[in-house]
């Protein structure tokens, strides 16, 4: 693996901190949603949840691999609120509620589709160490599956691929392929190579304006 000792090195908890906003929401008129994005230590490096989205009909992120997260209700408080409350309902872990977990700041804002009343979606990463042992999940009917992948794995260009999005047969796109067939694209991947930015090693991809 590339720089494994430097890339777990610069996932600690104290230094994921330090290169965080602590911030927690940017004014903004428009519709929002949040992700969490939960780090712990691994056996060999740090690692990372993902969960893959079921596949259903009107959602535009179907069958995507992504971080817990969803659109933010009005009874939420903030996007961290929101963040807390998609990843109880999808894969019922209760970051706020589990002893082990601390929130360490977040990520840039990014702006989603589709679009409502004319407004972009605002969707907001929120970063989050969990200490101790993997938590049990009880996935709900919006995920097909929930996994951790390593942040070496995620750093290590052979991983990296050009991916082929089916919906759109004449484009390619920038991934990581993280196994069976399992590819961290487009949103999610944007979301990834600003926090390895953040770290110090930036992943090696390169985006293309439509991706």
């Amino acid at each position: 693996m590339v720089g494994l000792h430097s890339v777990s090195e610069a996932f600690e908890a104290e230094r994921l901190s330090a290169v965080l906003s602590q911030d927690l929401d940017a004014p903004y008129r428009g519709p929002t949603a949040s992700v969490a994005a939960v780090v712990r230590s691994g056996d060999r490096s740090p690692e990372m949840l993902f969960i893959e989205r079921a596949t259903r009909d009107g959602d535009p992120w179907s069958g995507h691999m992504a971080f817990p997260g969803g659109r933010t209700e009005p009874d939420d408080d903030d996007t961290f609120d929101t963040a807390v409350r998609e990843s109880r309902e999808e894969i019922g872990f209760d970051i706020t509620a589990h002893a082990g977990v601390r929130w360490l700041g977040r990520l840039n804002d990014l702006e989603g589709n589709p679009r409502w009343r004319g407004a972009a979606l605002r969707v907001t990463p929120h970063v989050c160490w969990l200490d101790g042992a993997r938590p049990a999940l009880t996935l709900n009917y919006e995920v097909a599956d929930a996994f951790w992948v390593s942040v070496a794995e995620l750093a290590d260009p052979r991983h990296h691929i050009d991916y082929h999005y089916p919906p759109r047969p004449d484009e390619r796109f920038p991934g990581i392929e993280v196994g069976h067939g399992r590819v961290i694209w487009g949103m999610t991947l944007r979301m990834l190579q600003d926090l390895f930015t953040r770290t110090g090693h930036p992943l090696p991809i390169q985006f293309s304006p439509s991706s």
